[in-house]
């Protein structure tokens, strides 16, 4: 698919900061938004496109019961939460939802919510904190498919034990036409995980498509994110302070990331934990004077079902200063 700039493929080679003056990104991130608006952006807005619960009613819960029997219910609806809810719980929406955080942003502590075994779902506008691994992952994306997480803010404690909680952001079971972005990632053990296990190719190979689009990592150990045999498009992403590893692709997948920069970690990018390797195509991605010996990977922009535009590496400030739970709606 076309796209703003042509991708240089730079996959094994320590890689500093391409310009991109002329490739400025011409859209504003707005922080006002409709409940109702579509997937505009990455995987999810392919395959018929990510509408959520458009057309449905509109219900306001401040409570976890309210929340949970709303999004569990059956046909389209858009859920406002409103307010500070607080767990222990897990939340499992049904096909056709838009779950927003009110204007301003909601939060929700140690209360996961899991889409499993659906389709057509919007998350947006909610900061997600501490849930406990019994409640599974902040988000927990499960043999679904067109879902959109957008302008969420998700975090851990790194004070905690690695295994006390989940992922922040966790992608599995074939899952396809998935995207987050506009969002905020940090202070958390094991961040991002795309494909769960190394036994899982027959049901996992040629689906788990997910693009992270305009996000900020920040104090993460690693996962950021791990990728099993799918394809991940990274862009316009910045990483601070990695305690141990950012980008990990294994197992064939194909990971291409673009208009990005890394600073506070010496493995920006890696294959490990597996038995075989995946690989990476850079394109205007800052390590931070950092290194990586990933496979060149052969995956282009060319090859994606949706259009794109770069801020390009040095510029990322402008277009992640709305990231996290800041939307206003109309």
């Amino acid at each position: 698919m076309k796209f703003t700039h042509v991708a240089a493929l730079a996959g094994l080679a320590a890689a500093s900061p391409t310009p991109t003056t002329d490739k400025q990104d011409k859209r504003t991130i707005e922080k006002r938004a409709s409940v109702t608006e579509a997937c505009n952006i990455g995987f999810a807005s392919s395959n018929g496109g990510t509408t959520g619960g458009a057309g449905g009613t509109t219900t306001t819960v401040s409570d976890y019961a309210s929340f949970s029997e709303a999004a569990e219910a059956d046909g389209p609806a858009v859920i406002v939460v409103d307010g500070a809810l607080t767990g222990p719980g897990r939340v499992r929406p049904s096909s056709d939802k838009t779950i927003v955080g009110a204007s301003g942003g909601a939060s929700l502590q140690n209360i996961g919510i899991y889409v499993r075994r659906v389709s057509n779902v919007i998350i947006r506008n909610l900061a997600i904190s501490k849930v406990d691994a019994d409640n599974g992952d902040a988000i927990g994306v499960d043999e679904s498919t067109n879902v959109w997480v957008d302008h969420v803010d998700l975090s851990g404690d790194l004070n905690v034990g690695k295994d006390d909680y989940d992922g922040l952001f966790d992608v599995t079971h074939a899952a396809d036409w998935v995207t987050i972005s506009n969002s905020v990632l940090h202070d958390h053990w094991k961040a991002s995980l795309v494909g769960h296990s190394d036994s899982n190719g027959d049901e996992d190979t040629g689906h788990l498509t997910v693009t992270y689009a305009n996000n900020r990592w920040s104090n993460i150990n690693s996962r950021g994110p791990s990728v099993r045999f799918g394809t991940a498009h990274i862009y316009n992403n910045l990483y601070e302070n990695i305690r141990d590893s950012g980008v990990n692709t294994r197992l064939g997948a194909q990971v291409l990331i673009e208009s990005t920069a890394f600073s506070g970690t010496e493995k920006p990018i890696v294959f490990r934990d597996s038995d075989e390797t995946g690989y990476v195509v850079l394109n205007d991605v800052d390590l931070g004077g950092a290194s990586h010996d990933v496979a060149e990977g052969t995956i282009s922009g060319d090859d994606l079902p949706y259009t794109y535009e770069l801020v390009g590496s040095g510029n990322l400030e402008g277009v992640l200063s709305g990231a996290g739970a800041t939307l206003t709606w109309e």
